[in-house]
């Protein structure tokens, strides 16, 4: 695999996480809730059991 199809990127200096799927900028995340949403968002119907998983 070239890269992850979704990346959550380190904390920006204004505070948040920018969240990208296939390159896209989905927002930018404040807390897990957020992520979960955007990983919805992107298709994933399990998104709470992902956010741990290295793949």
């Amino acid at each position: 695999m070239d890269s992850a199809p979704i990346v959550v990127h380190p904390p920006s200096r204004t505070g948040g996480r920018r969240v990208t799927a296939r390159g896209e900028i989905f927002g930018l995340a404040h807390s897990d809730a957020d992520v979960i949403e955007f990983l919805r968002r992107a298709g994933l119907p399990d998104s709470e059991g992902l956010l741990d998983d290295p793949a």
